[in-house]
């Protein structure tokens, strides 16, 4: 039963020493070098003292990395996620123990046995975060309703590849009888699959999160009688072949052990060989395999690879039927990051068929 499944969430915090308080009175450069020699400090007071100290550590670890290039940005955000997972906020009674602090349903949903405990600080802001999304929902350009994604589950912030698959899905001329949405995520590809006419969709997921949140968004309507959900790696339990298979997966190789979140964004270097083959069992003999890309990896000169040109060279199993590419819109202004390179980032879709 997929009720049965354990979400992944942030695990609660059992501190057994006295912990330094910090509020608007402590000393910050003290509190920053407590926290280099990998000192916990409990936020007291105002829900504001955790965001203070946060903005602090901040400008204190862009003064030591300058975030001038891609690798200096990755050791930046290592390190700073390493010094804040070390400030934490009380919970008491599934609320946050400070004043002004936000509401957050996640507390009372995610921890229905444990009332009291610890969290880190980025911790609480991601539950905050994500409640406000899965309250509010999240408007996708491409479908007509809302998606209200459960905490922990990936879902895009730009919508370029989406587009794409839109276009293509409304050209798309072949029969109309099932698909198969390799790590569904919050849905999108499905919902997008659906509202072409496809008649069923098989959906599988690696993260919990994701097939728990879609199953309660999509309760007893008639979406559920048109996605089917596994728990399970690439294709699950899905053995039957598919006229249709789609694939957004990860658009960066991973460069260290990751937590689970991370997998969503970064891809292992058996990800692409074993859905390759997996994908050539199950797709009918004029089945059409899509993957949504971006070039993301070869202009921040990560990797001069690119796994699915790579399989077209080297794999002997499938061959190029369309490939769509599109500029990616610029990044927002609000992001400090030096994101020149996206000025030459393209999403790509590539429609692969049977050799």
């Amino acid at each position: 039963m997929i009720t049965d499944i354990n979400v992944n969430k942030p695990e609660p915090i059992v501190s057994e020493k006295q912990l330094e308080l910090f509020n608007r009175t402590s000393d910050i450069k003290l509190t920053i070098k407590l926290l280099e020699t990998g000192n916990p400090v409990l936020i007291t007071t105002f829900y504001s003292n955790g965001m203070l100290l946060l903005k602090e550590l901040q400008m204190h670890l862009k003064r030591k990395f300058p975030n001038k290039s891609f690798q200096e940005q990755r050791e930046y955000r290592a390190e700073y996620r390493k010094l804040s997972n070390l400030i934490l906020i009380e919970i008491a009674d599934h609320k946050l123990a400070v004043k002004k602090s936000p509401s957050i349903g996640w507390l009372e949903k995610l921890y229905p046995e444990t009332s009291n405990f610890l969290l880190s600080f980025p911790q609480v802001q991601g539950l905050n975060s994500s409640w406000q999304w899965y309250q509010n929902g999240i408007s996708i350009p491409v479908l007509r309703n809302k998606v209200h994604p459960y905490y922990g589950t990936y879902f895009p912030t730009r919508f370029d590849h989406l587009i794409l698959l839109d276009n293509w899905l409304k050209r798309y001329e072949g029969p109309k009888k099932t698909a198969i949405d390799v790590g569904i995520g919050s849905g999108i590809l499905s919902f997008q699959i659906v509202k072409f006419g496809f008649q069923k969709v098989f959906g599988t997921d690696t993260n919990p999160n994701a097939i728990v949140g879609l199953t309660e968004f999509m309760g007893d309507t008639k979406l559920s009688r048109k996605i089917e959900l596994d728990f399970g790696h690439l294709f699950g339990k899905w053995e039957k072949q598919t006229e249709l298979i789609v694939f957004n997966p990860p658009w960066l190789p991973e460069s260290h052990n990751l937590d689970k979140n991370d997998e969503a964004i970064y891809y292992n270097e058996k990800l692409f060989p074993d859905f390759f083959e997996e994908a050539k069992k199950r797709l009918l003999p004029d089945g059409k395999l899509v993957i949504l890309f971006s070039n993301l990896a070869q202009i921040t000169n990560v990797t001069k690879d690119h796994p699915i040109e790579k399989e077209l060279a080297e794999g002997g199993r499938f061959q190029l039927n369309k490939h769509l590419k599109k500029t990616v819109k610029a990044a927002s202004d609000k992001t400090k990051r030096d994101q020149h390179w996206r000025s030459t980032e393209e999403v790509e879709l590539w429609v692969l068929t049977n050799k």
